[in-house]
């Protein structure tokens, strides 16, 4: 038998030659270039915007709790939100530029009323003091940074060594004691070498501080990171309100809207043809004279009596159309083939389609009824668009469960292309739709198709 065991367990080469070729090509990068020029100017801003805010926080909050310089006091305070403010945006700018750390700005500056509402509300001011915190804790972060560029700044000395020596003459000279310095990062005491192979020493120790310069810049950038982030971008808690403020006002302009439409169709559709029901019936009563006298009565003549069938068949026809108009309308508000849940609901809808369509449906859990109806009228829109404007010839429609809990609903057609997301269009409707319940509609389309919709919902409104 032949032992397997340490042919089984040996590594790999290939992780050990992409990390080598990773660590000997993260000084020669681009990245690697931009991070330390970003520490080497973010450190002048860092330190001056920092002891600057400092000293007006600290002005401002002394003179503040003091009874005589309490307004000064303030206005030292709003000055100094105020620049911690411009210093922020010019910290996003340089993050923009050199680290491709591009941050939605932060709102605007809060407005008052008056002199004393101004100075309130810019007290008041949440993203200006979110940037004081980044000004003061950008303080030490960058001094870490200029350390990390000290590692570059002596490799880059150490690796010159020998060209020194043999240049400039940097040797000891005769009667002295020293020889030439060593730089380190790191306080290791007084390191110098005497001869010129000496020198090799320190150009290797050079090349060690170049490959290891990389990161450590790259441990103070994405520090810096997480805190532009945090501090210096938009706050969540805030869009997330203004969004649920937006999509709110929606779902209520949206319910108006409804109930305008069914009182305008009610009116002008259904009630219309149940008032022409009734005064065809009037007519039949008058025709046929009052009850109690059929006895008495002459007989109807022929030619009433055609009258009189032809009132019975007018109302008999305004009555079936009232009929499908008030079906129309309680479907439009609840699909009755949604009772027996969203897959067989699309089923019908993919069977009533002028254009071939392919139906596939995984949802082992069944939405809330709100979320089958946003999903139903989404895929019947979708539908809708397919049929009326891609020129498509066949449509695959598939709705499934994602890992995640997400309903996701995808139609994809063969037509022409060109669908977009605007003002006026069924698509930007249907943006509107899901976006009270936090579902989400993108579109693909480019010119020449195909065109892929999809529809993320959650399950559970």
């Amino acid at each position: 038998m032949h032992d397997t065991s340490g042919t089984a367990t040996r590594p790999s080469p290939a992780p050990v030659r992409s990390l080598a070729r990773t660590l000997l090509r993260a000084p020669l990068t681009l990245r690697a270039l931009r991070e330390a020029v970003y520490c080497l100017l973010a450190f002048p801003i860092g330190l001056a915007g920092g002891v600057v805010v400092t000293v007006l926080l600290a002005l401002g909050a002394g003179l503040t709790v003091s009874l005589v310089g309490a307004v000064v006091g303030v206005l030292v305070l709003v000055a100094g939100v105020w620049l911690a403010r411009t210093l922020g945006a010019g910290h996003r700018r340089l993050a923009a530029k050199l680290l491709g750390e591009r941050l939605p700005p932060p709102g605007p500056l809060p407005v008052g009323r008056g002199l004393l509402g101004r100075l309130d509300a810019r007290l008041r001011d949440g993203a200006g003091w979110r940037a004081v915190s980044y000004v003061l804790v950008k303080l030490p972060v960058s001094a870490l940074g200029m350390y990390a560029v000290l590692w570059w700044l002596t490799g880059l000395v150490n690796v010159t060594a020998p060209l020194r020596w043999a240049v400039f003459g940097q040797r000891p000279g005769s009667g002295e004691a020293g020889g030439m310095p060593v730089l380190t990062p790191v306080p290791v005491g007084g390191l110098e070498v005497n001869t010129f192979a000496g020198t090799f020493a320190a150009l290797a120790l050079g090349l060690a501080l170049l490959l290891l310069a990389p990161w450590s810049t790259r441990l103070v950038v994405e520090a810096d990171r997480w805190l532009l982030r945090a501090l210096l971008g938009r706050d969540r808690l805030a869009d997330r309100v203004r969004d649920l403020e937006e999509t709110r006002a929606l779902a209520v302009d949206d319910s108006v809207a409804l109930l305008r439409r069914l009182e305008r169709d009610l009116h002008d559709g259904a009630q219309v043809r149940l008032v022409a029901v009734a005064m065809s019936l009037d007519m039949v009563k008058e025709r046929l004279g009052p009850a109690g006298t059929e006895d008495t009565a002459p007989a109807v003549e022929p030619a009433d009596l055609a009258r009189v069938r032809q009132l019975v068949d007018g109302a008999h026809r305004n009555a079936t159309e009232a009929l499908t108009e008030l079906r129309d309308l309680a479907r439009g508000l609840h699909p009755p083939a949604l009772d027996d849940g969203l897959p067989d609901a699309l089923a019908t809808l993919a069977a009533r389609s002028s254009v071939p369509v392919r139906l596939t449906t995984d949802v082992p859990r069944r939405p809330t009824p709100a979320i089958e109806t946003i999903a139903y009228f989404c895929a019947a829109e979708l539908l809708t668009n397919v049929i009326k404007h891609s020129g498509a010839t066949r449509a695959d429609l598939a709705v499934e469960e994602s890992r995640d809990g997400v309903l996701r609903l995808r139609i994809v057609d063969d037509g022409r292309g060109g669908a977009t997301i605007g003002a006026g269009s069924g698509l930007a409707g249907l943006v509107q739709r899901v976006r009270p319940v936090d579902g989400r509609l993108t579109v693909h389309s480019p010119a020449g198709g195909p065109t892929t919709a999809v529809v993320e919902l959650p399950l559970h409104a």
